[in-house]
């Protein structure tokens, strides 16, 4: 060891006892101390006393404007050390703290930075960055596909059309341009940022060597700055060719169309637009009847369906047909209201006041509901033992499909008792989000399944609780993660996009989605319903 403390020839010592490898230090007295010393030199009253880890000795400073003192504060508002003397008489009106408490405390802070920097911050820009390349094959792949099925129907059109063929090619160059532009950009963003991170790093690794405590107390984080990536965009759309048969009398309409790219961004601190107060002990679901009216229901013993509007006026109540809380509530492409009763295995329609039995199960429990694009109804659902659990699809009261195995013939859900939510996707993949399993598991209509979602690289499976699911008009996936008040988009393959974390969320659980996008959450505990808004 460099240290003289643990030197072979000349063993640093406690100058009261000689106990050897003293850990503490009197900065004011200049002398090493061992625990046991420590009370018996501070029970000397007659002179001040300042003690410090041994490894810290020398973090006080003379005080330049009195000699005789050694400053063991700093003022926070000055950024110097100060001496009792130069606190009473010119910072006395200062924020002055204890420096061996606010170096410890800084230190800790960069290293927490420092740790958080190398294994989440750095470790995501370095994965986005190998990404930029993949984007660009992307790019080219497609519009080769493009390219060669717009170069067969010229080949089928002959010479009259090549010159709308080229400027269909010049569309496409020009989206190209826009798509490489979003990712130059995007790939320029990164590559600035990531130097600045390493020079983060560098400079946190100096800071935690140096004994200088202004520089310490100087420091400020910055790992919220970087924990976002920078200009992150998503394609929503990518242009498609549309071939037509060829009718000489209209050249131009049978060659087909080319759609345009469209390219949006995902807002970095997504919005709040309304703040919707309820009447329940905890909130646990919410629905879209429209774009203004929303439908709700609680938990604890709480019976009663609730529509709200956006202004949080109460615009109808319905008691449970059994009086039971409802597990979950749907809007069915009729407009009228779906939920499960769990504890009597019923699925109900509410119609105006009016309480129907739609689906009656044996031997299984329903769990959570999803009205689909074609107006059948999904059910998650639980057998009475607890054991299983699959997804059924019903149109009106008839089953039309059962999942529940993957092709190895194992489980696709976890058996054991929790919630398991589910939506539809604009894919038609039917997304759910599995409590217990700690994983949101995607299937394809067929029931195959396509991925299973634990969470971005950088969290830890075990602190991911993924409650509500909803999917949005450009496929993809958001689920609530309750325990971390924050919500997941991922897109439609599984791919980790961003959180929703940074506007104030607590205990996000049930999830719904409008027409426009607009996502509305409910809070548990507080009972609100908010509304956010989330692309630019």
């Amino acid at each position: 060891m460099d240290d003289p403390m643990y030197s072979l020839q000349d063993v640093i010592r406690c100058d009261l006892c000689e106990t050897p490898v003293p850990p503490k230090h009197c900065d004011i007295c200049h002398i090493h101390l061992c625990e046991a010393c420590v009370g018996e030199h501070l029970s000397d009253e007659s002179k001040d006393h300042y003690i410090v880890p041994f490894i810290l000795r020398g973090i006080t400073p003379k005080c330049t404007k009195h000699s005789t003192e050694v400053c063991t504060q700093l003022c926070t508002t000055c950024n110097i050390p100060v001496c009792p003397l130069c606190v009473a008489f010119k910072h006395e009106q200062h924020e002055v703290e204890d420096i061996l408490t606010l170096f410890e405390t800084k230190k800790l802070l960069m290293q927490l930075d420092l740790q958080d920097f190398e294994k989440n911050i750095y470790p995501k820009y370095q994965e986005a960055a190998t990404n930029i390349p993949v984007q660009r094959a992307d790019v080219n792949k497609r519009s080769q596909k493009l390219t060669t099925a717009l170069d067969k129907q010229g080949e089928a059109l002959h010479t009259e059309i090549d010159t709308i063929i080229q400027g269909m090619k010049s569309d496409i160059d020009d989206m190209d341009a826009q798509y490489i532009a979003a990712i130059d950009q995007q790939e320029v963003a990164i590559n600035r940022t990531i130097p600045e991170i390493t020079q983060v790093i560098l400079d946190l690794k100096r800071l935690l060597d140096t004994s200088d405590v202004c520089l310490v107390s100087e420091y400020t984080s910055r790992t919220e700055e970087f924990r976002n990536l920078p200009a992150q965009f998503q394609v929503t759309s990518l242009p498609t060719f549309t071939p037509q048969e060829i009718n000489r009398e209209q050249i131009h309409q049978q060659i087909g169309s080319l759609s345009e790219l469209a390219i949006t961004f995902l807002l970095d601190e997504p919005r709040i637009l309304t703040d919707i107060q309820t009447e329940y002990r905890s909130l646990f679901s919410v629905s879209c009847l429209s774009d203004s009216e929303l439908w709700t229901c609680g938990g604890f013993t709480d019976n009663v369906l609730r529509l709200y509007n956006l202004q949080g006026e109460l615009l109808s109540s319905v008691q449970t047909k059994s009086g039971n809380e409802p597990e979950d509530i749907a809007v069915a492409r009729s407009g009228d209201l779906v939920y499960a009763d769990y504890d009597d295995s019923f699925i109900n329609l509410v119609s105006g006041t009016q309480i129907q039995r739609l689906i009656t199960l044996r031997g299984w429990r329903p769990r959570g509901l999803c009205s689909t694009s074609s107006g059948d109804l999904l059910v998650t659902m639980d057998s009475d033992d607890c054991k299983q659990t699959k997804v059924v699809r019903y149109s009106g009261s008839t089953e039309k499909q059962s999942i529940q195995w993957d092709d190895q013939g194992k489980p696709l859900y976890s058996s054991a008792y929790g919630d398991k939510y589910l939506s539809e996707n604009r894919n038609s993949d039917i997304c759910v989000a599995d409590y217990v399993a700690r994983a949101v598991v995607v299937v394809s209509a067929a029931g195959k399944l396509r991925f299973r979602y634990t969470g971005p690289p950088s969290t830890p499976q075990e602190s991911f609780y993924p409650y509500d699911i909803t999917t949005d008009s450009r496929a993809n996936i958001l689920t609530s993660d309750h325990n971390n008040h924050r919500i997941h988009i991922i897109d439609q393959d599984g791919l980790f996009l961003r959180y929703i974390h940074n506007c104030g969320l607590q205990d996000p659980y049930g999830l719904c989605l409008d027409s426009r996008d607009n996502l509305f959450v409910a809070e548990c505990f507080t009972c609100k319903v908010k509304k956010l808004q989330y692309y630019k």
